[in-house]
């Protein structure tokens, strides 16, 4: 038969008490604690709804110096993947859990003003547009290339070409000099 929570409980805190001298309010302290600390762990058990730790407005979790993670209710500058891989998040499923955009960063608002005025100092933007102009303009002209026609040529003219490619190739072949020697007499 299974015990009551209790039960657990009295039978903790008596183990306690046998160890050490305890005065009748510290038992009855005890066993509550004992008791509310029993009780979560078998709602987590059964799998029951855990009660987040902060339960905050997911837009005002991201404040001046701080992000507070709505997993675990701890502040962070910046929550990263390997913090959100502790709870079997990645980034993008933790903003699509909390509603959040997928272009918002998951950093204090003082680190995202930073990295801004860093990115514009160095010229970030402007070289990210014209890497985007040098590639589309790539693309064009390979997609035009693609689609130009090609010229049919005659199998006759063909045979002629090649023929002049292996003749032009034995004229620029080096040639074998044979080397007599005179015997000595």
């Amino acid at each position: 038969m299974t015990k009551s929570l209790t039960e657990m409980a009295a039978e903790i805190v008596a183990a306690q008490a046998s160890h050490a001298v305890m005065a009748s309010d510290e038992m009855v302290a005890a066993l509550k604690k004992t008791f509310d600390a029993l009780k979560n762990i078998k709602t987590i058990e059964e799998g029951g709804a855990e009660a987040e730790p902060h339960a905050i407005d997911p837009k005002k979790s991201i404040q001046r110096n701080y992000i507070i993670n709505l997993e675990d209710g701890k502040k962070y500058k910046q929550l990263t993947a390997r913090t959100l891989a502790k709870f079997g998040l990645t980034p993008a499923e933790y903003r699509k859990k909390y509603g959040f955009t997928a272009r918002q960063p998951l950093a204090a608002k003082s680190l995202s003003a930073k990295r801004r005025k860093t990115a514009k100092a160095l010229g970030l933007g402007e070289k990210l547009q014209q890497a985007r102009r040098a590639k589309a303009a790539a693309a064009k002209k390979a997609a035009a290339k693609k689609a130009a026609p090609k010229k049919a040529v005659p199998k006759k003219a063909a045979r002629k070409k090649a023929a002049r490619k292996k003749a032009a190739a034995k004229k620029a072949a080096p040639k074998k000099r044979v080397v007599r020697r005179k015997k000595k007499s």
